[in-house]
């Protein structure tokens, strides 16, 4: 397997998320059953397995199905602390060694927190089974070769009703299921309509609480290949889930508009003096904001506010939360997702008879290319020459100079 472009990547889980199914998607997708393996070959398990992959249809739609058959004849009840020497041990590639440890980190600090045990104690009854061992390091070591530039996964379904383990019958959603949502912050789709059986078991959403950036519909779903894992349970609907690989941008031609993701944080400040404001949109801009605003308006009881907007990279907010929490009185921040159309644009320098002065060159859709001078050098070079900055960009606009571009075209 060749190693892909970076690309956005969407989990939809319409009807569940487990580790098989998102297994069975990475390999429906292209993922070499070999890079599966051989993680599995390094932690010494390649003889407690025998993976099972078949092409299937649910509900008449296609995909693949995935079962692992358990070859150890007296299969091992592994403790978390037992687990995790395992792994350490094991000459794992340390990112995906990495990814393997928090997944498990996760789960078995949630079966602690439900069973009233110490993490290290939990003794991973499910978990500890060869196939969700299959399931957590195989779909780990599929997105280790994926590498994703970002994850987003549709909030998964809830389920309903009662469910058979180790533990005996627990009710649906399964307790370690939610512990997991309310740790990580996930909301479970839930409602009359979904059939009575377990959809979101603790492995799959495991998973997605170290693999997913965030979990919601993309802004934009430009899909260039699927793949579909199939659930075992039949349903009223077909029971499948689909990891879509988005078109990367390499891919976009290079002089057409390009969509970017946002996200946008606001609060409605009316304990601040201006110059609180001011610095607040300052450190927002340093710690990373597209842009920053703000506008006055009025709040309850007649008091005049300010409302402060940020524009920041879904990857930033977490970064740019914590400066809310430092930099304002607000004790609370709104967050949507939005997104923009963006021109390809490149900065450099404009040859002018003064010097070299700092622009930004943008591409239309038609080729046709315009030039825009950076206003904080714009307005230096008129200081130095004793210019109006009016002046200057009017002398600019009427005589064509040469642009030197210092970095490639970015959206």
């Amino acid at each position: 397997m060749t190693t892909p472009v970076s690309a956005d990547f969407f989990v939809d889980c319409p009807t569940g998320l487990a580790g098989d199914m998102l297994l069975a998607a990475c390999l429906d997708l292209g993922v070499p059953t070999s890079v599966i393996q051989a993680p599995l070959q390094q932690l010494g398990l390649d003889t407690a397995y025998a993976l099972r992959v078949s092409e299937a249809q649910s509900g008449g739609l296609r995909g693949l199905r995935l079962k692992v058959d358990a070859l150890e004849p007296d299969p091992a009840h592994r403790h978390w602390g037992d687990l995790r020497r395992q792994i350490l041990a094991a000459e794992l590639k340390p990112s995906l060694r990495d990814m393997v440890l928090a997944v498990f980190s996760n789960l078995a600090e949630a079966e602690a927190a439900v069973h009233g045990e110490a993490p290290e104690q939990v003794h991973f009854h499910e978990v500890g089974a060869i196939d969700s061992l299959v399931d957590v390091v195989g779909v780990c070591a599929a997105f280790d070769v994926l590498q994703p530039r970002s994850l987003c996964c549709l909030p998964p379904p809830s389920g309903r009703g009662t469910v058979s383990t180790a533990h005996g019958v627990l009710p649906v959603p399964a307790p370690a299921v939610l512990e997991l949502a309310q740790r990580h912050g996930v909301t479970l789709r839930s409602g009359d309509d979904w059939p009575e059986t377990e959809l979101t078991t603790p492995t799959g959403l495991a998973l997605m609480t170290v693999l997913a950036d965030r979990f919601g519909w993309p802004s934009l779903l430009e899909p260039e290949s699927i793949g579909i894992g199939l659930g075992h349970r039949q349903l009223d609907r077909p029971n499948l889930l689909r990891l879509i690989r988005m078109r990367p941008r390499s891919s976009v031609a290079l002089n057409q508009p390009h969509w970017q993701e946002l996200m946008v944080q606001e609060a409605w400040i009316d304990d601040a003096s201006a110059e609180a404001i001011a610095w607040l949109c300052e450190q927002l801009r340093d710690a990373g904001a597209v842009d920053v605003a703000s506008a006055p308006l009025q709040m309850k009881k007649g008091r005049p506010g300010t409302s402060v907007m940020a524009l920041v990279f879904p990857e930033s907010a977490e970064r740019l939360r914590q400066i809310w929490w430092t930099a304002s009185p607000t004790l609370g921040v709104r967050e949507r997702f939005q997104g923009r159309w963006v021109l390809p644009r490149r900065c450099g320098s404009l040859d002018t008879p003064w010097g070299a002065l700092a622009a930004k060159q943008a591409m239309k859709p038609d080729g046709s290319l315009v030039v825009k001078a950076e206003q904080d050098a714009l307005q230096s070079l008129a200081d130095r020459e004793g210019l109006s900055p009016e002046s200057l960009r009017q002398t600019l606009r009427s005589s064509t100079l040469p642009f030197r571009p210092e970095e490639d075209w970015t959206c």
